[in-house]
């Protein structure tokens, strides 16, 4: 397993993609101002922003303005096989989803907590 990067879960994500990129000058991976998700590199890190309510439709949950019940923040990690890993950790970590193929993401994904 490989730490990749933070995401961190926005609600007004035009307005972080241009602080990201424009104010702070981090350099710009993947998306635009328009595409609701983006990756930015700085000095080796990546940082990753995403539309809070689309990351919620994702895992199901419910999308609500309430920021004391709003998930921030995602930590995300890549592994070679999403099935094998799933099989071997779902029963020492709580999944919020089980293994799911996001055609429109164009990846394989589990999320626990």
């Amino acid at each position: 397993m490989e730490f990749t990067h933070t995401r961190l879960l926005v609600d007004n994500y035009k307005e972080c993609f241009l602080f990201y990129r424009d104010i702070l000058g981090f350099n710009v991976t993947w998306g635009d101002e328009n595409s609701n998700y983006a990756d930015f590199k700085f000095n080796g890190a990546t940082l990753g922003i995403f539309e809070r309510k689309q990351m919620a439709e994702a895992i199901g949950d419910e999308y609500s303005v309430d920021i004391e019940k709003a998930d921030r923040t995602a930590l995300i990690f890549k592994v070679k096989n999403v099935e094998e890993t799933y099989q071997e950790i779902k029963d020492k970590v709580e999944f919020i989803t089980e293994p799911t193929e996001q055609k429109d993401w164009g990846i394989k994904v589990a999320h626990f907590i």
